[in-house]
């Protein structure tokens, strides 16, 4: 990998080879099939190959990387895209989010407003920039907002470590397609609460989060070697 990891060495070294490891296969630096070099990694970074292995299997756990027993292939290799994995995802995201926006929309008041304004001229910036991927960690950062702002920051978290694969295809989709949309539908969201309407911000919510359903057939088609059902 090109970018080198910023490893603090009083810390525990095999969470932070693991999220560094985690955040590139997300980003989509190592894409499926790529295979994972124990000692490489270990050079690279300046560790023994102790926290590399245990990356290894922490993200072996997670479903992003698979160990390959048989010559000539045998080692870790990074998986491939669940569909099913994304689509799971997906549904529980709008279950989840469509309540809290209801939730929120009685309750938004100017302050929150403002913030999240801005966060949409930031998003507008990454995009007239072509910068796909501060699009998405500003994207993630939106949604996150209205889930503290509800007081279910922990719900966020639980929904976090559930979509990884939607995570590596959302980065793809980024790259792929006109995002501009996917602002105009945050803005629909943020509308709905300006009015203090939970129907009409929970029916924007639905709307931006099925945006995917019409984005992954494309992009599975496309590109199926990166995909498994």
């Amino acid at each position: 990998m090109s970018m080198q990891p910023n490893i603090d060495f009083t810390l525990s070294t095999a969470p932070q080879v693991y999220d560094w490891l985690r955040d590139a296969i997300l980003r989509g630096e190592l894409p499926p099939g790529t295979r994972l070099s124990e000692t490489e990694i270990a050079n690279q970074v300046g560790v023994s190959r102790q926290p590399v292995r245990e990356a290894f299997i922490r993200l072996t756990a997670d479903g992003l990387a698979e160990v390959r027993p048989l010559r000539p292939q045998r080692g870790t290799y990074i998986r491939r895209i669940s569909v099913s994995a994304v689509l799971s995802a997906r549904l529980i995201r709008e279950a989840v989010e469509s309540d809290l926006i209801r939730m929120l929309a009685e309750q938004a008041d100017d302050r929150l407003l403002a913030r999240l304004d801005q966060e949409i001229e930031e998003q507008s910036v990454a995009v007239a920039r072509n910068d796909a991927e501060t699009f998405v960690r500003l994207d993630d950062r939106f949604h996150r907002l209205l889930a503290v702002a509800t007081g279910q920051e922990a719900v966020w978290e639980v929904l976090e470590g559930l979509k990884s694969q939607m995570n590596r295809l959302r980065y793809i989709t980024a790259r792929t397609f006109d995002i501009q949309k996917l602002i105009g539908q945050h803005a629909e969201i943020v509308e709905g609460l300006r009015n203090h309407d939970p129907g009409l911000a929970e029916a924007a919510m639905r709307r931006h989060l099925r945006e995917l359903l019409n984005d992954l057939p494309e992009i599975s088609r496309a590109r199926p070697e990166l995909f498994i059902p």
